[in-house]
């Protein structure tokens, strides 16, 4: 036997030892029933991601607070990830600008083979291990940045490279997987391990697994944000008014938060330039603009502290 077919031997050995290659055999009729009963059986399957997070939540907890840091020191949050996840990280990267007024280099998204790869399969780049250090290394990436290696079955070369060099760099390094004992999980200084078992289509990890990890991202951002001072209570003052939708949403934010009349409303967000922390501020202090704007910085954008 040659040395293909022992390498190619070894990798199917590994991926059946993984929950997420593993076939449902409950499922095996659902090309000969309804499609509404199969939708139902989906639906019931879905149900059981949330509960698996739970055993996870004090490790998200913890990279939540770690990013937050991250973020106090100037530092980046930078998801790694081929395939499924890469796009995952780039889609969570890219919604933080508009929902919390994050510069865009803030939270960043790699995905292996590059842009092209969002929309078209680039044939071996999860297996290409030097193109993660090339990433990370044009990123600049330093002991202040967070890595979050994502990766369905927590083998995915491109990404456990990418937790490597994170920690020869002394970056922080955090691992979503979806099987028990990832092996990206035991490279990383944190890891969360949710275990969704088999998929709905046998080995399909864009779907249990691909929900569990966009559930934790959203946790990760959101509540990293929440303690960075982006929300007040829940909600998102800072957001940007980039367009109509988002002009209405501020004012309606203003108003909640302050029970002011429209005309105050509108007068304060004009005054603030439509930033909606400044023009609470100025309505429930009775600041000027300028001087709310330099409170917000001293309490490190802390409208709570501010009022």
């Amino acid at each position: 036997m040659t040395a293909k077919h022992d390498s190619h031997d070894a990798l199917r050995d590994e991926l059946a030892a993984l929950t997420t290659e593993a076939t449902d055999h409950s499922l095996d009729d659902i090309d000969t029933i309804s499609t509404l009963e199969a939708a139902q059986r989906m639906n019931a399957g879905d149900r059981s991601v949330p509960a698996a997070l739970e055993p996870c939540l004090p490790a998200i907890a913890l990279a939540a607070d770690s990013i937050a840091a991250a973020f106090a020191r100037g530092g980046r949050l930078v998801y790694v990830g081929a395939g499924t996840p890469g796009r995952l990280g780039v889609l969570d990267a890219s919604e933080c600008p508009p929902t919390f007024g994050t510069d865009p280099s803030q939270v960043v998204g790699l995905i292996a083979g590059g842009d092209p790869a969002l929309t078209t399969a680039v044939e071996g780049a999860e297996d290409d291990e030097a193109a993660a250090v090339r990433d990370l290394d044009g990123l600049g990436l330093t002991a202040d940045d967070v890595v979050v290696g994502i990766s369905a079955s927590g083998r995915t070369p491109y990404v456990i490279a990418a937790i490597l060099e994170a920690r020869r760099r002394s970056a922080l390094s955090v691992s979503v997987a979806c099987n028990p004992d990832s092996a990206a999980g035991r490279e990383a200084d944190i890891a969360i391990d949710v275990v969704v078992g088999p998929e709905f289509i046998a080995g399909s990890t864009r779907l249990k697994a691909g929900t569990a990890q966009k559930l934790v991202l959203n946790m990760l951002t959101t509540l990293a944000m929440v303690r960075s001072h982006k929300t007040y209570g829940n909600r998102m003052v800072d957001v940007r008014a980039t367009n109509a939708k988002l002009v209405a949403r501020a004012f309606s934010l203003v108003q909640d938060v302050t029970g002011a009349a429209s005309a105050e409303v509108q007068a304060a967000l004009d005054a603030s330039d439509g930033e909606v922390k400044t023009a609470i501020a100025v309505i429930l202090t009775g600041a000027s603009a300028a001087s709310a704007r330099e409170r917000l910085v001293a309490a490190s954008g802390s409208l709570r502290a501010v009022l």
